[in-house]
């Protein structure tokens, strides 16, 4: 157990660095493309990149490069956080699992319908209703460290297990939303190299070395097969073993999630974030703002969010579905709810998987932007108040009673 909190507090650590990262690379992209720089910064994301093997090509603009092969690498360490907690983490038990999972749930249902009732007058924004149904975890951590040390651990943990859970729906969601073109024998073959990695799993084989190896076949497979590329990731997460033959040792899945949680949370996420997060202002109306596709977008996130998250974990704990965490009230609760409609590296993802059209896109960063701005800022309001409250009543019952 030591050494399960211990990597815990690793995580929440680094993810909380990641976030002031995330908002210093967001903030100059959004510079790079609204200044006399945006002509290079356009450039360069849509730089070709080519790589050949005999009659097999990919050839994509770095922009893609970066959307549909980094970011199987950061989902690759999603599917090894998922797997990790669900067997032997805050999900591996009901008890653990249950707010969370309830509190997802919601954070999910409503930012949709209300994203979905904005636009029904526009059917072609339709395609975007998971947009705002997504947590930016590093973001979220690194507001949640703005209010300090004050805040319960517990809660930072409800967090990021109810992020964890949010990036797994996402991964379902995209798999049967968000695929188009198949084509069956790219998959044929994609699911008979995921087909070796469970192999690799069963024999025992403890070296990475091979299932990264078959986990970049099954990639450039599922890459060409129409199925996003990403959830290539996952599926060679899901196959890396947990436990060691050798108790000695740390197992293959921890030294994976361990290696590459820097390399995710320093340079792919902000890479990810400077190539998709500069929104063009220029000639931006009030009618722009307000249009159905941003407007879903934001209010998806701002208010969707924390209601959907709030009051399905609140109904849950007065039903007694489910417990609230060691050390915090409904108002610490309202404040993650908040928190998680910060959905910015997530939303921004599932954006580029629903639209082409660069003026759509342009719309969804405008839209995520706002209701990441206004989520955050009010969730760091709310749980500073949480803080202080509970610092004050504290202070009264010591005065009060020695």
């Amino acid at each position: 157990m030591p050494r399960i909190v211990t990597k815990v507090q690793d995580f929440l650590r680094l993810e909380t660095a990641a976030g002031f990262i995330l908002m210093f690379v967001a903030a100059l992209a959004l510079i790079a493309n609204n200044s006399p720089m945006a002509a290079s910064y356009s450039a360069f994301l849509n730089m070709p990149v080519e790589v050949k093997l005999g009659g097999f090509e990919i050839a994509k603009p770095l922009l893609l490069w970066i959307n549909d092969g980094l970011m199987a690498v950061f989902f690759f360490l999603v599917g090894l956080e998922i797997k990790s907690e669900v067997l032997e983490g805050e999900l591996s038990s009901f008890d653990k699992a249950a707010l969370p999972i309830f509190a997802a749930i919601g954070g999910i249902l409503f930012p949709a319908l209300i994203f979905v009732g904005i636009n029904l007058g526009s059917p072609g924004n339709l395609q975007g209703w998971a947009i705002p149904a997504a947590t930016d975890i590093a973001f979220a951590l690194g507001v949640l460290a703005l209010v300090g040390s004050r805040v319960p651990v517990s809660l930072k943990i409800l967090l990021l297990a109810v992020a964890i859970i949010d990036d797994l729906a996402a991964i379902v969601i995209i798999a049967l939303f968000y695929t188009e073109n198949l084509s069956l024998t790219a998959l044929s073959w994609g699911l008979v190299g995921a087909a070796g990695l469970f192999a690799l799993n069963r024999m025992r084989i403890m070296k990475i070395t091979p299932y990264a190896v078959l986990g970049l076949f099954v990639w450039a497979c599922v890459l060409k097969s129409g199925v996003h590329a990403t959830l290539a990731g996952v599926i060679a997460a899901f196959a890396i073993p947990l436990n060691h033959t050798d108790p000695e040792r740390s197992s293959p899945l921890h030294k994976a999630e361990h290696n590459l949680h820097v390399w995710v949370a320093y340079m792919i996420l902000p890479l990810f974030a400077f190539a998709n997060a500069g929104v063009s202002l220029q000639g931006i109306s009030l009618a722009d703002v307000i249009a159905p596709l941003p407007l879903g977008i934001a209010l998806g996130l701002f208010i969707g969010k924390q209601l959907g998250v709030f009051s399905i974990a609140a109904l849950a704990v007065k039903l007694g579905w489910a417990k609230l965490p060691e050390g915090t009230n409904f108002l610490h609760i309202y404040g993650v709810a908040c928190l998680t409609g910060i959905g910015f590296t997530m939303s921004l993802f599932i954006g580029t998987l629903a639209f082409d059209n660069e003026t759509m896109l342009n719309a969804v960063r405008l839209g995520v932007l706002m209701g990441s701005l206004a989520s955050g800022l009010t969730g760091y309001a709310v749980l500073r108040m949480a803080c202080r409250e509970k610092i004050s009543t504290r202070f009264v019952f010591e005065k009060r009673y020695g």
